[in-house]
């Protein structure tokens, strides 16, 4: 046991995370999302929603601040600035734990395939709500432990 390790991560995922590099990134993605054929190294999450495993991830992962999106979702097919229920979850979890300032982009569906397999991984969780696709993309800590801010 580690203090102050979030119990949802295993030590594969914490691994991962820590062992992540500036601008590296991950997909959280739901369960219908092809993991297997789209994940150089694939991660599960079972039993839990995207807000509670973002929730898990985002209290030991910064995120970069030199790009404009550091989270990006996965665009409904026709309805690109829509906002659906899973998509809200998440950026209401961003905002919770990281804060106010970081804003989540959006990719278009086809699109995020192709980025999801440049990924350093995918984390699947058992969420079975549509368009329930993420990715994470890791920022830089100052030496006192906090995420630098541009």
């Amino acid at each position: 046991m580690l203090i102050n390790v979030n119990p949802l991560i295993s030590p594969e995922i914490l691994q991962l995370i820590r062992s992540m590099g500036h601008g590296d990134k991950f997909v959280l993605s739901d369960a219908n999302f092809p993991s297997y054929s789209h994940a150089n190294k694939l991660y599960r999450m079972d039993g839990l929603n995207i807000a509670q495993a973002a929730e898990a991830l985002l209290s030991h992962f910064p995120l970069d601040s030199f790009i404009p999106y550091p989270v990006e979702r996965m665009e409904i097919d026709g309805k690109p600035d829509e906002i659906n229920e899973v998509h809200q979850d998440l950026i209401d979890t961003v905002k919770k734990v990281s804060g106010d300032n970081w804003k989540v982009g959006s990719v278009e569906r086809q699109k995020f395939y192709i980025e999801a397999k440049k990924a350093m991984a995918v984390i699947t969780t058992s969420d079975t709500r549509p368009y329930g696709c993420f990715m994470f993309t890791k920022g830089v800590l100052k030496p006192d432990g906090t995420v630098w801010i541009i």
